[in-house]
């Protein structure tokens, strides 16, 4: 089936949806497929430079943490699971560490904006099933 799913990890009730399906992806496969899961933090560019350096830590700690749950999770399944947290535009650093990584999936949750914050905000599970280099699985 895959053999590298990455799980895109925002903390919100759907990035958990989103993490569920793809651990049972995960353990159906014979092997069982890696699972890398990424959270992005994207600064603020309004803030100064110290200040954004004090919100960054701030929300890659707080990723972490509630990654280390996610690894956890995956222990009681006998899988293992890779978490990374990178800094940029989500969208943008999805894609380019599904690539990196040569992951053949992409999970992630589907918020519902409106389709006018849809068009106004854009979408970065439009934006990540438009550019992957891999399969993008959208869950409601």
């Amino acid at each position: 089936m895959f053999r590298k799913i990455l799980v895109a990890f925002d903390g919100s009730s759907k990035a958990y949806d989103a993490f569920d399906y793809a651990l049972e992806l995960a353990s159906m496969s014979k092997p069982a497929s890696a699972l890398l899961v990424v959270s992005v933090v994207q600064p603020p560019e309004s803030l100064y430079l110290v200040e954004m350096n004090d919100v960054v830590n701030q929300v890659t700690a707080n990723y972490e943490k509630l990654q280390a749950g996610l690894v956890e999770k995956a222990k009681k399944k006998d899988l293992v699971v890779e978490t990374k947290v990178a800094i940029g535009h989500p969208a943008g650093s999805i894609v380019r560490i599904a690539r990196e990584k040569g992951c053949d999936l992409i999970v992630m949750g589907h918020k519902g904006k409106s389709m006018i914050e849809g068009l106004i905000l854009g979408s970065v599970s439009r934006r990540v099933a438009a550019e992957a280099p891999c399969s993008v699985t959208i869950v409601k």
